[in-house]
């Protein structure tokens, strides 16, 4: 192709790209349908999916949670460029990175979608044959597959973020202007209480500071999304995204104070009693109540129906034995959402019981000074600043009105109705460190001088520094649509685990890119790109894995009756 017709074409897609896209958006809907078809076909028996085929046929499934999250990534983005376009705000920034995400991961669907480094999701694992991709070698899918992530759209992009570094976002994010001040007053605070100490907390192994605690708590972090008549700002799902992106871009462990708030709010304000709402929420919004989830036990991770840990009633009270592990910032917390079994003859999800267990706050020399509770700190690779613990339970005492919403063996359906909110924020989170990474490779990338000239200059680090900001652009707008559907008040779940699957891994390719563009000293422990590459891994396991999170969405996507 000459330059001549390069150009023509890229005009061509400034010009129509809310058509084009709204095209494309629609035949890989088409080719979706014909995966979802055949996967269907080899996970079902009797007219009904069948666990033991789905297990077997894994790959299968698991690849077209991969395309069905690619797919609506793709319709977002769609949807994302026709409402700027209808308020005048698209412009030549937001249209290439529009352009770049669709050329990319059409080809991807294509080609080969990345569930991770060394597994792919290609059309023949879900026994699609040429004539099913049709819909993508014509109309608008053809025409940004060919000309949608080019070398030079690439190259005018990195062009653009290079004149305004520093920005809130690369491209317009999309939100109304309360949102984009809330944004803004994030990060004011970040930049002036968080991103120059973080990297030293990091490496200290410190606890976030107790006074930058009470000042999130002062700016109403904890208390965005709770009903005003429980002390909270009745803000929906979309400010917590853009608070947890902006404070995870300064550290991650900073927006994740928030999730532990979120998660216990959730809890008590869906399941819980009267009494237990005016007595927690509050507290909770206000910061006087740190609250840790104690769900996660050591031989069974993401296998909750086979938790072990006990709660025997005893008179007014519950003692509470057992193991848990993986539990975050206990040590400081005044609150445990403390799961437990309660019917020892029920092996299942119903024989669980959540207890809002309070205890007193600790120190790293007695971390816990409560009868019949002990642990020990879990080192980690990233994700410091809270502490990681293991707990062991002796006899520890609940009063028996601590029992969420005063009955047994709703405890499992209790905490599947907090799922949704928790992975749409762990998914602002991970797109708030993929934007971290983004920052620090792009000022590196300026100022490193290799052979008489900025690294930036060389097109594969400008490639990687393109692809960075398009899908981290992508990312944001299916976290943000999760969120306004749980806003509305419909069911999500589907949507929440396709956004966290798709952030995380992008998150993990941000970091990677920078350590790559730093090069040597990436790998030192003194630049800050090393940080947010261990905080980036973590964002693929905790809140469901990423096989977790394929397999429920997978189900979702199979199971005629949803």
């Amino acid at each position: 192709m000459s330059l001549a017709e390069d150009v023509a074409l890229q005009d061509a897609l400034l010009d129509d790209i809310v058509a084009l896209t709204a095209e494309a958006a629609a035949g890989a809907a088409r080719v979706y349908d014909c995966a979802r078809s055949q996967v269907a076909g080899a996970v079902s028996a009797d007219g009904r999916v069948s666990s033991a085929l789905l297990e077997r046929e894994q790959a299968k499934a698991h690849g077209l949670a991969w395309l069905a999250t690619t797919v609506e990534t793709l319709r977002q983005l769609s949807l994302y460029a026709q409402r700027l376009e209808a308020d005048g705000t698209l412009g030549e920034l937001e249209t290439l990175l529009v352009q770049i995400a669709f050329g990319e991961y059409l080809g991807q669907i294509a080609g080969g979608i990345p569930m991770n480094q060394g597994e792919f999701a290609r059309p023949g694992l879900f026994g699609l044959v040429e004539d099913d991709l049709a819909p993508l070698r014509t109309g608008g899918a053809a025409a940004l597959m060919r000309s949608g992530n080019t070398a030079p759209a690439r190259a005018r992009l990195v062009a653009l973020m290079v004149d305004m570094e520093g920005a809130a976002t690369y491209g317009r994010a999309g939100l109304d202007g309360t949102m984009e001040q809330m944004r803004e007053e994030m990060r004011r605070f970040v930049g002036e209480k968080v991103a120059p100490h973080a990297h030293q907390w990091h490496l200290d192994n410190a606890y976030i500071p107790m006074d930058l605690v009470s000042e999130l708590a002062g700016l109403g972090v904890f208390a965005l999304t709770l009903p005003e008549e429980y002390g909270g700002l009745g803000l929906g799902k979309e400010s917590m995204c853009v608070v947890s992106e902006e404070l995870s871009r300064g550290w991650i462990a900073v927006g994740s104070l928030g999730t532990r708030s979120e998660i216990a709010a959730e809890l008590i304000l869906g399941a819980g009693t009267e009494a237990q709402k005016q007595k927690y929420l509050p507290a909770i919004a206000s910061g006087e109540i740190l609250p840790t989830a104690v769900f996660t036990e050591p031989n069974t991770g993401s296998d909750l129906a086979s938790l072990r840990t006990r709660a025997v009633r005893d008179g007014d009270v519950y003692r509470v034995s057992g193991n848990k592990t993986w539990i975050t910032h206990p040590v400081r917390a005044d609150l445990m959402t403390l799961l437990a079994r309660t019917d020892p003859d029920e092996k299942g999800y119903k024989g669980l019981s959540m207890f809002l267990a309070e205890k007193p706050r600790g120190t790293d020399e007695d971390p816990f000074p409560a009868d019949g509770m002990s642990g020990g700190e879990i080192e980690v690779l990233g994700y410091r600043g809270m502490k990681e613990y293991e707990i062991a339970f002796d006899g520890f005492e609940v009063p028996a009105d601590a029992l969420l919403g005063g009955e047994e063996g709703q405890g499992f359906k209790q905490l599947m109705q907090t799922f949704e909110a928790a992975r749409i924020q762990t998914a602002a989170r991970a797109v708030g460190v993929a934007q971290s990474a983004l920052d620090l490779a792009l000022r590196y990338a300026q100022e490193r001088i290799q052979f008489a000239k900025p690294l930036v200059a060389f097109p594969r680090v400008a490639d990687k520094i393109a692809m960075m900001a398009a899908e981290i652009m992508a990312a944001r707008q299916l976290t943000y649509y999760a969120a306004r559907e749980k806003d509305a008040g419909r069911r999500c779940d589907l949507e929440a685990g396709m956004a966290k699957l798709l952030a995380a891994r992008i998150a993990w390719a941000a970091a990677d890119n920078a350590v790559q563009i730093h090069g040597g000293n990436g790998f030192a422990l003194e630049y800050p790109v090393s940080r947010v590459l261990c905080d980036a891994r973590i964002l693929n396991i905790f809140e469901g894995a990423a096989e977790i999170q394929a397999q429920v969405i997978a189900r979702r996507l199979l199971d005629g009756r949803n």
